[in-house]
């Protein structure tokens, strides 16, 4: 078994944030590890930035042989915010109107396919966390030929009857956007300590960083309500995931309140030969004494799938 990720020598660090043209928009991204390395595109979750993707986890996975990508979704950070789309009726949206919907998550698959053909990359694994995990899962029903592997951590099929969060948890999701920056930064705090790992000390330094850093980049709550219709407009994709054909890895933590586990396992039967890996102790988030692990299992997937590959 190759060493734990965090013994190894550092490689290279981030090559530093690009915007690069896309499926039609612009998306800010950067990368770390040798081009010449195993391709591998992390998509991060619903309102969170690339940084939710942190440079020392982005390295860790760069060490054991990737050439990782990491990227603004659309409507967030330094990639395209839609400004002139129409507002996103978040009220209508609990109700089941979702006709406000500027896209939907097949848009942010294709936004990603788009990213890979931009950058010169045929294919790549891919890692997509919670919203990321559903463009992910999209991606590889509707551009094959670019997923070579699929990790989808705490992420769902759509269906409503696996994804309830528990009442506290739909609370932060539907909170009314903060106004000014000392409240965002302090409901980051909170927001953590309701949907995250609660066996892991929650470091509020970092939190209140990571969330300033994000804040100082882009603060757009329309953009976020356009990423959450994106989301419930597209629905329930069970059936279509049994057409997945990547060897597919699925990540949940039975603590998570935000999308439940029962949504993990959903996914995890939904697409054949699909994988699932419960971590006892995480709930929505990535905590850091984590990392070592969820490293090692996407990159002893990844290392299958090239193994598969190759043999084929």
């Amino acid at each position: 078994m190759p060493p734990a990720a965090d013994r190894l020598p550092r490689v290279v660090a981030g090559s530093g944030v690009s915007r690069i043209p896309a499926n039609g928009i612009e998306i800010a991204y950067e990368t770390f590890g040798r081009d010449r390395d195993v391709p591998l595109i992390l998509v991060m979750g619903f309102s969170r930035q690339m940084l939710g993707w942190h440079e020392d986890f982005c390295d860790a996975l760069s060490r054991r042989g990737h050439f990782v990508v990491r990227f603004d979704n659309r409507d967030v950070g330094l990639s395209s915010h839609l400004h002139d789309a129409p507002r996103a009726d978040i009220q209508a949206g609990l109700a089941g109107d979702t006709s406000s919907a500027s896209y939907r998550l097949e848009d942010m698959a294709a936004d990603t396919a788009g990213l890979l053909g931009a950058l010169g990359i045929d294919s790549a694994h891919v890692v997509g966390i919670s919203m990321g995990g559903m463009i992910a899962q999209t991606m590889a029903i509707e551009h094959a030929a670019r997923v070579r592997s699929l990790t989808a951590i705490m992420s769902t099929t759509g269906d409503p009857e696996v994804s309830q969060p528990s009442p506290e948890a739909r609370e932060v999701l539907l909170a009314p956007p903060a106004r000014t920056r000392d409240v965002v930064l302090d409901r980051a705090v909170t927001n953590t300590r309701v949907i995250g790992s609660p066996d892991f000390e929650l470091d509020e330094t970092e939190v209140r960083d990571r969330a300033a850093l994000a804040f100082d980049r882009a603060y757009d709550p329309p953009g976020l309500a356009r990423q959450l219709l994106a989301v419930w407009a597209s629905g329930d994709q069970t059936e279509r995931l049994a057409g997945v054909r990547a060897p597919t890895l699925v990540i949940h933590g039975a603590k998570d309140r935000l999308i439940p586990l029962a949504a993990g396992r959903a996914t995890a039967a939904a697409i054949p030969g699909a994988r699932l890996e419960v971590l006892d102790d995480m709930g929505h988030d990535l905590p850091r004494p984590l990392w070592p692990r969820i490293v090692e299992l996407i990159s002893g997937h990844v290392e299958e799938a090239e193994r598969t590959l190759a043999a084929a």
